[in-house]
This record gives structure tokens, sequence and C-alpha cells, in this order.
């Protein structure tokens, strides 16, 4: 359980954008619940300078980190000592006392450092250690992703700690396991630990990295060229050993008649929550968002609420947040934030969308139509491809998403943002494709 006494640790707030006003009749309320964690000590000072940072004082953690040593890692010979160099540079971003182990995956999942079913705690020794252990990684063998996430849960499980993280990386499809042995890994270990994974080069299949990550509430991207792997791997060792608080949930209440319809987070990025809930007590359900430090989180919320009369109002949902104990209690974090509904005959305050709920709404939608644009291109429907990458286009360039337009244009010619008119190029890098594809669920926040 995390320990709120310290100093160090965030503060959470909540927030509700929403219109509340119903027209007659009307049952669908949409909120965006804005959640934000400040104030926290280790972010600034555990990542500018881990080896000062004494061990104790920060949040106690566990971090595994998986690297991919199958025969693939060895086309070009660059790639393996990247992904070594990478792992080194992770290494040494580890905070004093942070416990860690290194991994190397192949179609077995075999323990580089420290060995023995154990975990090593962060020190200038064992940091050289674990870079000495790193040098004899070789490549050899096939891929089986799902062993590499066991063991990496056996060893982070072994350790009493709040923070408990996992990194990933991985050059090629998983070819030595199935589909259903990777997914029931991911079903144990959900909840366990979060997880970051990378594709590296571009043999690797997106679906499979983007879902480890969404599983484990983690992050997913691609480091096409492996040169970009130390930078990316300490950017990630960095962003965990900022992570305070473990095991964060939403948790909605509604009163009787009201049905929850979706949660999805929407900002930094799109994931959908809503067949994530667990219940907790009457007409109250959890949503995992994992770990947090100091950071802030956007959620898009739509209830229904049952008919009442003009003039009425009523609370259609309330939004704390909690950490679920293995006792079925919870630890809460002391935010709350009510969504509201009042049915009203002014026509201008009903059906006037509120600029937070249509901004994401958009933003969702264009997670959505690049992924199918995409895939109706590999299907060879280049009309279909065409309306739907145009459709991405147009509300990239209405919301201000300049990183996701840029991506787009190095898959069509943009003829007309404003109105969706693009071309398909007659040839893409499958680099540009698997990296529009990958982070085509990055949103942005809301102009102020």
């Amino acid at each position: 359980m995390a320990n709120f006494s310290k100093s160090n640790v965030p503060q959470f707030s909540v927030d509700v954008y929403q219109n509340e006003y119903l027209p007659e009749g009307g049952r669908e309320v949409n909120a965006i619940v804005t959640v934000s964690a400040t104030g926290g000590g280790t972010v600034g000072s555990a990542v500018g300078a881990p080896h000062l940072y004494t061990s104790g004082q920060g949040p106690d953690a566990a971090v595994a980190i998986m690297v991919d040593c199958s025969g693939s890692m060895d086309y070009p010979p660059t790639k393996m000592r990247n992904a070594r160099d990478a792992t080194a540079a992770a290494v040494d971003t580890l905070r004093d006392g942070v416990h860690f182990a290194v991994i190397g995956g192949t179609h077995v999942a075999k323990e580089v450092y420290p060995g023995g079913g154990r975990l090593a705690v962060a020190d200038a020794t064992t940091r050289e250690q674990a870079k000495q252990a790193l040098r004899k990684l070789s490549a050899g063998g096939g891929t089986a992703i799902g062993t590499w996430l066991r063991l990496a849960d056996r060893l982070l499980s072994s350790a009493d700690v709040t923070i408990r993280h996992g990194i990933l990386l991985t050059d090629g499809r998983n070819e030595h396991e199935s589909p259903q042995d990777l997914k029931a890994a991911l079903d144990s270990c959900a909840g366990r630990f979060t997880c970051d994974a990378r594709g590296v080069g571009t043999d690797w299949e997106v679906s499979e990295v983007t879902g480890i990550a969404s599983a484990l509430l983690g992050t997913a991207d691609i480091v096409a060229d492996p040169a970009g792997l130390a930078a990316d791997f300490t950017q990630m060792m960095e962003t965990a050993m900022g992570k305070e608080v473990a095991d964060v949930s939403l948790r909605l209440w509604t009163p009787v008649g009201t049905t929850i319809k979706f949660v999805k987070q929407v900002a930094p990025t799109v994931e959908e929550l809503t067949d994530r809930r667990t219940e907790a007590g009457p007409r109250a359900g959890d949503y995992p968002t994992g770990s947090w430090g100091d950071e802030s989180r956007d959620y898009h919320v739509c209830v229904e609420v049952p008919v009442a009369n003009l003039g009425q109002e009523m609370l259609a949902a309330r939004v704390s947040l909690v950490i679920p104990q293995p006792d079925g209690s919870a630890q809460n974090l002391g935010a709350q934030g009510l969504v509201r509904a009042v049915w009203t005959d002014d026509m201008v305050a009903s059906t006037s969308i509120n600029p937070q709920v249509a901004h994401y709404t958009g933003q969702a939608e264009l997670a959505q139509v690049i992924q199918q644009g995409l895939d109706l291109r590999k299907a060879g429907d280049m009309d279909g491809a065409t309306a739907k990458l145009g459709r991405a286009v147009q509300l990239a360039s209405a919301s201000g998403n300049a990183d996701t337009a840029k991506l787009l244009a190095k898959v069509v010619d943009v003829v007309d943002a404003a109105t969706g008119t693009v071309r398909l190029k007659a040839k893409v890098e499958e680099a540009d494709e698997m990296t529009l594809e990958t982070r085509s669920t990055k949103t942005v926040r809301v102009k102020k």
C-alpha cells in the first residue's frame, strides 16, 4: 500500500467539463473528467540525478527489462548491439534502491541478470554488473513473448514494492506461441505490473505491441531505426522512475436507473476502459488507470439517465479516485468530481456541445479512422482507404494535432486539409505506415 504520509506523494484533483443541460426526453450525458496528480517529489529530482536519490527516499519500485534475443536481432548485426546499449542506458537511469532484472527473450525466457529467480537492488555495483552481463547477450532462437511476461511477473512479484513495471523490446512477430497463449499471459499479468512495449525495425506486428501496452496500461511505440533505442529506453526509464502511486482506479458511482455507456481515456492517448470495469459495491465500478507520477490525463464518461421532467436536475455520476485493496476495501485518494443532468426547454443551452467533449469526440474518431483507413489500404480498397484517411487529415487539421498530421502526410498527399481531400501515395515506406498505425491513438489536449 502506498504511504500517503510522505511529502513526496502527489496530490490528486478531479475536474469535470460538461454541458449538463438536456432537452425534454434527453437521456445521454457526456463529460470529460480531467485527473491531475501534482506535487510529487520524485519526478524532477529522481530523474535528474538518480544516483543522488538515496534508497528509501523515492517510491519503492521494481523494474524488469525484457530484451528480444531471437535470431532476427542479428539482422543487421548492429540491432543487437543497439539493444544492448539501450538496455545499459536504461540500467544507468535506475534510481538507487530500485529492484531490477534483465530478461533475454526468445522462444523461452532467460534471466540475464541477476539470475537465481531474484531481483538486484540498484547501486553503482549492481548497475556495472548488469552492464557486464549484457555484453554476453547474443541472438538466436524464436519469439514467445508470453514466456517473457510470465518470467517478469514472477520476478517482479518477489519484491515487496509499490511500483512494478516492465519494459519490453521486440523486433519480430510472436511466432512461437499461439495468440491464445499470449492473451493468457497478458490476462494473468494485468493489474500486477505495468509495461511499456517497443517494436524495433519494421518486421514486428503493430497489433501485438500495442495490445501488450494496452493490456498492461503502458505505452507503445516504434523505433524504426535501432540507433534511436538508447534515447528511447532512457526516456522510458526516466518516466518509470517518476511514478509514485500504483494501481489507481477511476471509481464511478451512478444512481438507480442510470447506466454507464462507456468510459475511455482520451488524453494523452485513446484507451477504451469500459470492459475493464470491476464492481465496487452497489452501483459503483472501478476502471484501472495504472501508475501515476506528476501528470494529467483526460477521460470521457458517457452515462444514460432516466427520463425526467423539465426543470428537474439530478446527479448523473460521481467520480472519485481510489486504490483498491486485496481485502476488497479501497484507499480513497481524496479527489471527487460530479457529473450532473438538468432538463431545460432552453434549446440554446441543451443543444450546445461542451468544447472539451467535442474535441475529444473528434480525437477518438481520428484514431478510429486512421486504423480503418490503413486496414482498407492493406485489403486493397483504395477508395475506402482514401475516404477514411482523408477524414483523418481533416480531423487532425481541425484539432491542431500536428504530429498526427505529419505522419498522415507520409501516407497520403494532402490536396486540401480543411475538406479532407487527399490522394494515396503510390509508394509508402513501411516504417512510415507502421509509425502512423502505432501512434494513431496519441491525442492533443484542448486549446485553452
